[in-house]
């Protein structure tokens, strides 16, 4: 199996809590610039998306605080897609130091939701893989 698609991100001091530890809101927001970051380097964009009437959208978050980050921490951001059928397709993720300790790890729950409709598409996979140039960055 392939690696998992992965971000840098630095830990900048505005983005702790008076503890001096990175505020947990922050996290999440590290989650979705990587999967955001995946689907650019997949080749599929914000503007080709909302063009065909979709957005992806988290329905589910679960997230396990494992070690504190710190102002200055170099992290390393994956990102790998499963695909379960149906509807929804999960993301696992972790945040994890350049000196290997896990931070935190994520399971995120999502889907296409037809900007139309306001449903979910029946089959996300194949409109990543119709949409994508590097559809193997989803594991398709």
């Amino acid at each position: 199996m392939a690696e998992p698609f992965s971000v840098s991100v630095t830990v900048r001091g505005y983005e702790t809590d008076i503890l001096g530890h990175l505020n947990q809101s922050v996290y999440l927001q590290y989650a979705e610039h990587a999967r955001w970051s995946l689907l650019q380097a997949a080749g599929v964009t914000q503007e080709a998306l909302i063009s065909e009437g979709l957005g992806p959208v988290v329905l589910e978050t679960t997230i396990r605080y494992k070690r504190e980050l710190l102002a200055g921490d170099e992290t390393e951001v994956t990102c790998a897609f499963s695909w379960n059928g149906g509807k929804v397709y999960t993301v696992e993720q972790t945040i994890r130091k350049t000196d290997g300790t896990i931070a935190a790890e994520f399971t995120a729950v999502g889907g296409l939701l037809d900007l139309k409709e306001r449903r979910l598409v029946a089959d996300p996979r194949e409109l990543f893989r119709e949409l994508a140039a590097k559809p193997e960055l989803f594991g398709l």
